[in-house]
């Protein structure tokens, strides 16, 4: 056998080792991430199924609540209940107030725990680390044991029968743990971006309007998304201080659909439910777009 027909042999012998190498690997690979796929699957189920069922049953009458299985479909497909709950919740009003309420308190304890944290991280004073211990043990005080003290206060103040408790309350019960994530931030940050700032003549004013905030974004929408989930779905504020029809927030209005002798209009309640559920699963989704479009773009230099 000539060199250049042993060099063949060899050559269709590897290409053919090789050929059956790949579907060897690929095999191997799919055998690694079934474990992973499974997994994903498994928790796309129990995340989905309940959202899925919720839908469904806003569609269902009150007979079929109460007869058919709960897996069972819609029979008729209306939007009755829907109409029925924003006439029942009033959810017009309800989410007035809910914005009213929750947005304002919102700016304001993202303002007002980024300005603290800046002071207590970056400026140097004597007992600092004191004033944050403080707003550390903030984060332990149940709600519960404010509620009567707070709820005496403001009807001494006058404020009872307004909004203006919510919203106090929100911004005060929000600032602990928002000085505390964004403080936590603050120190990733190098002191020399400010210090150089201090030997270009800014002020403390421009060093956290034009410096720490817009380096702080991606921590805003972090802690403002966790927060306002928190202020959306409060049930116990709002039904301690806004009890009445004019003021109810969205989680009060919904035990509209509680009637007499404990029933429960499960149609009409789901429909609430869910125009609740999935306009927050909406915001929640573009706020995740934004805050995933602000850690690539502060990752990359230059």
């Amino acid at each position: 056998m000539s060199l250049t027909q042993s060099t063949r042999v060899l050559s269709t012998d590897g290409s053919r080792r090789d050929r059956v190498r790949v579907p060897r690997r690929r095999s191997r690979v799919r055998l690694r991430r079934l474990p992973l796929w499974i997994a994903v699957t498994g928790l796309l189920v129990v995340v989905g199924y309940p959202l899925i069922w919720l839908f469904l049953g806003s569609f269902k009458t009150q007979r079929e609540f109460l007869e058919e299985p709960t897996w069972a479909l819609p029979q008729q497909w209306s939007f009755e209940n829907y109409a029925t709950a924003w006439q029942t919740a009033d959810l017009g009003t309800s989410l007035l107030n809910s914005a009213i309420t929750v947005l304002p308190a919102l700016a304001c304890m993202l303002l007002f725990g980024t300005a603290a944290a800046f002071a207590l991280e970056v400026l140097v004073w004597k007992g600092r680390s004191g004033v944050l211990l403080i707003f550390l043990a903030g984060i332990m005080v149940p709600t519960q044991m404010i509620l009567l003290p707070l709820f005496s206060a403001y009807f001494q103040i006058g404020l009872t029968g307004t909004l203006w408790p919510l919203f106090l309350t929100y911004t005060a019960t929000g600032m602990p743990l928002t000085v505390f994530l964004m403080a936590t931030y603050f120190r990733a940050i190098p002191r020399e971006v400010f210090e150089a700032a201090t030997l270009d003549g800014a002020s403390i004013y421009r060093q956290f309007f034009s410096i720490a905030l817009p380096m702080m974004r991606n921590g805003l929408f972090t802690v403002g998304l966790v927060q306002f989930f928190f202020f959306w779905n409060d049930l116990l504020i709002a039904l301690t201080f806004a009890n009445t029809g004019n003021l109810r927030t969205l989680q009060v209005g919904l035990l509209n659909f509680n009637g007499n002798f404990g029933t429960t209009q499960y149609g009409p309640l789901f429909a609430a439910v869910s125009i609740n559920v999935f306009a927050l699963l909406i915001i929640y989704l573009v706020l995740n777009q934004s805050i995933q479009k602000g850690l690539t773009a502060g990752a990359v230099k230059g």
